[in-house]
Order: C-alpha cells, then sequence, then structure tokens
C-alpha cells in the first residue's frame, strides 16, 4: 500500500495568515500626518476667517437696532473704522462718505440712500420704509465691502466695532 501517486500523501494548502490593518505601512503613517496638517491648516484658515470677520458680524447686529439714519450711518463708519485708518474715514462728511462707501463695496448705492447718508444728521426722522432701504443697504455694504489690499485686515486696536 506504499502508493506514490496516493492522495492521502498529499498535505492541505497552508493559507498565509491574514495581514493586519493594524499597524499600517510605513507610506500610511506619511499620509496620516499629511491629512491631519491638512485638516489642520483648514480649521486653522477657517478660524481666522471666522475671528477677521468678527467686526461684521457685530456690525450686523447692532444694525438690527439702527432706528435712525444717523444710527446707521454711525454703525457703517465704525465698520469702515476697521478697514481703514482714521485719518482716512474721520474727514469724510456729506458726499464724500457716500462715494466713499459706494466705492469701497460691489453694491450698487441706491440715490435714495446715498441722499441719506449725505443729509443723514440733518434730519429729524425718516420713514420706515426710507429706514429700511437704508438699512439693507448697509447690511449688504457690510458683507460685501472689500479689505483694501494694504491694509492689516484686523489690527488689535481696531477689533472693536
Amino acid at each position: 500500500m506504499d502508493d506514490a501517486t496516493s492522495l492521502d500523501r498529499l498535505h492541505d494548502i497552508v493559507v498565509p495568515p491574514e495581514v493586519p490593518w493594524w499597524p499600517p505601512a510605513p507610506g500610511w503613517y506619511a499620509v496620516m500626518i499629511l491629512v491631519a496638517a491638512g485638516v489642520l491648516a483648514i480649521a486653522y484658515r477657517s478660524w481666522r476667517h471666522w475671528q477677521a470677520n468678527r467686526y461684521r458680524r457685530a456690525a450686523l447686529q447692532e444694525l438690527q437696532s439702527a432706528d435712525s439714519a444717523a444710527s446707521v450711518s454711525e454703525i457703517l463708519r465704525r465698520t469702515a473704522l476697521a478697514i481703514q485708518p482714521r485719518a482716512e474715514i474721520a474727514d469724510l462728511v456729506g458726499d464724500l462718505w457716500a462715494a466713499w462707501l459706494s466705492e469701497a463695496a460691489p453694491l450698487p448705492m441706491p440715490a435714495q440712500v446715498r441722499e441719506q447718508l449725505a443729509s443723514a444728521i440733518y434730519r429729524k426722522s425718516e420713514t420706515t420704509d426710507e429706514l429700511n432701504s437704508l438699512r439693507e443697504y448697509a447690511s449688504g455694504w457690510i458683507q460685501t465691502h472689500e479689505i483694501p489690499a494694504a491694509t492689516n485686515p484686523l489690527p488689535e486696536d481696531r477689533h472693536g466695532c
């Protein structure tokens, strides 16, 4: 019975053990470090963007309680002071103020709003419709105005609005 061709003499197939997923190969450590660095960079940039727009959020919140054209103009002026030096903004009054606002944002300024901003301090009261259009423009301006490239986005002394 010593048959060389007998199937009883065969051994079972030996399967190697499965490769565990942990610890990964060294290349995966590099990929994990890059992904973690990318996530941290995105989180940091998002945080900086959120911090840089803090003055916008504060101005929009104050704008909700503004009850006159003068108070809306004041909020716009304080917002402008967050992005431009005081010397440049403080001298702007009347039509110059309205023109500067118009140039600083891609938003078209309606003539009624321009007139309100130019003569806001000389008026006693406005109708609700006039004030709403001014508030709407101010809200759009606060959200869309552009920060001049030469200006530091938010120096420490300009954070408050």
